[in-house]
Parts: structure tokens; sequence; C-alpha cells
């Protein structure tokens, strides 16, 4: 059975003006069966880091044949690169400023290429608008079938973000907050965090292998320490705190979470990304 062309778009864009809709008009012109996914448009603006925060969280569940399209692009009009990124779980259309740093770390990359092809971008390319004239073109063109390999030349040096800190050592964990969502709740870079059956043991495989080793640890013998915070033991779930009260909990994306039941840790607390989360043991 042939797959159905499928695209999703993550941007800073919103949902208040036209940009949106004016990029999905571009693709269905081109493509006009392609399925169309928005995985945000809430992206805070100009905010790279959160775009491949969001993508890292979202592509893993998307079939392999999707093509993610992701226009965070302060760089606009400037000397940046416009890229196309093949790898075995997607193809990834957007600028080269680090937006698929994430993935990339994740993924083995089957190529990477520069979008210089004329007949593959809109015949006039407006300065400001790289996502209505040369990313949504690219990505649904790679969508109906052309090969990533086909839109320009090989690109050998693409921009990247650091990654996020994770330092595994005798006596711990230090890693750092990554991203805090719309409920507060703040993620950190300590993932990938899975429980072992059901006893109290945690498995930690770095996200990006290059961080660290894989290791096992007692859920109830750690103490979670950030900011001003020190919280005894990892939950499973919300619910398993008492309303108001802060918790470490591993989250829906496997990495360790500081939540307030029915709160918002980020604003209680006095949290945002870059800053410190210890985890003990104790």
């Amino acid at each position: 059975m042939p797959h159905i062309p499928l695209l999703t778009l993550t941007t800073d864009f919103g949902t208040s003006d036209g940009y949106v809709g004016t990029m999905k008009g571009v693709i269905l012109t081109i493509l006009p069966v392609a399925q169309v996914v928005d995985i945000s448009h809430h992206i805070a603006p100009q905010d790279v880091r959160q775009a491949a925060y969001v993508l890292y969280t979202a592509y893993p569940f998307f079939p392999s044949h999707a093509v993610h399209l992701v226009v965070v692009d302060p760089g606009v009009g400037s000397a940046r690169r416009p890229i196309a990124v093949q790898t075995p779980r997607g193809s990834f259309v957007g600028p080269d400023n680090g937006v698929f740093s994430y993935v990339m770390a994740c993924e083995p990359v089957e190529a990477l290429v520069e979008l210089t092809a004329p007949h593959y971008r809109m015949a006039r390319v407006s300065s400001t608008f790289h996502g209505r004239d040369v990313f949504a073109p690219a990505a649904a063109h790679v969508a109906a079938g052309i090969s990533v390999a086909d839109l320009g030349p090989p690109v050998t040096d693409p921009v990247g973000l650091p990654l996020p800190r994770l330092e595994i050592g005798t006596g711990g964990i230090v890693g750092e907050v990554l991203h805090v969502d719309r409920f507060g709740n703040v993620v950190s870079s300590i993932g990938r965090l899975e429980w072992s059956g059901t006893g109290d043991d945690l498995v930690l495989t770095p996200a990006w292998q290059k961080l660290g080793p894989r290791t096992r640890f007692r859920a109830a013998a750690t103490r979670v320490v950030v900011g001003r915070q020190s919280i005894d033991g990892v939950c499973r779930a919300y619910a398993e705190a008492e309303r108001d009260r802060v918790l470490a909990v591993v989250g829906s994306t496997g990495h360790l979470e500081i939540a307030v039941r029915e709160g918002n840790a980020a604003r209680q607390l006095e949290l945002s990304p870059g800053d410190p989360v210890v985890v003990q043991w104790v």
C-alpha cells in the first residue's frame, strides 16, 4: 500500500497571521494529496533551541517517510544556508542554524544538502519569507518523492547547537533545564529514563550517546536538587504527590521533570532553560 505524502510543520509564526496558511497553500499547490500535520506554531520567537527540543520530542512518533519542515529562522535573508537532511527516521527541511542538532545527534545522517536547485523553490524568493519561497517548496518536493540529494550540493559543516549538559559520575548526575512546557513543568536534560519492570530501579540511556554511559539507579535512593529546592526520590506519575507539592517525575519524553502538582514549577521555583539540575545518590 503506497504511503500518503506526509509533512509536519513547526514554526514560531503563531496563528494570528497568515504565514502558516500560506506555507500550506504552497505545499498543497505542489502536492495536493499531501497530509500536513502541525506540531507547533507557538515556539517562542527566534528560539532555535526550543524548536530543536520540540522537534526532538515529536519526530520519533511519525512514520519514516514523513518530511519535517521547521521554520524558526532569525537569520532569514542573511548568509545562513537553507538545508535538507535525510535520516532513516524521516527528512528535515529548514535553516542551517542548529535547529536539527538534536535530531542529528540521535539519528545517522544519510544526506545533508544546501537548498540551491532553482526548480525546487518559488520563482521569486523574498528575502524575509523563506518558509514560503524556499522551505515549503523543497519539503513538498521531497514528500512527492524527490531525493534530498537532488536539492543541492552536500553540506559538510552544518551549524550545531551545543548538546545539553549531561554528566554522569560516581555520586550522581548533573544536567540542566532543557524546556519549560505550558503547564510550567520543568523538563531536564537527564534522559532518557525508563523504569525497570515494576521495581524501583531507573535506567538512564543518554538521549545523546556522546554524553555518557548507560546508568542504573534506585529512584527512591536519590535526591534531586534544582534551584533552592531539594526533592527526595523520583515519582512515576504526577498523581503520586499531594496538591501543590514539588516532585520529580519521569515525563512522557523519558526525561526527568520537576513539577508542582496542579501548579507551575518554573514560576514557583524561578527556573529557566540552562539552570542546573542535579540527581544525587543517597
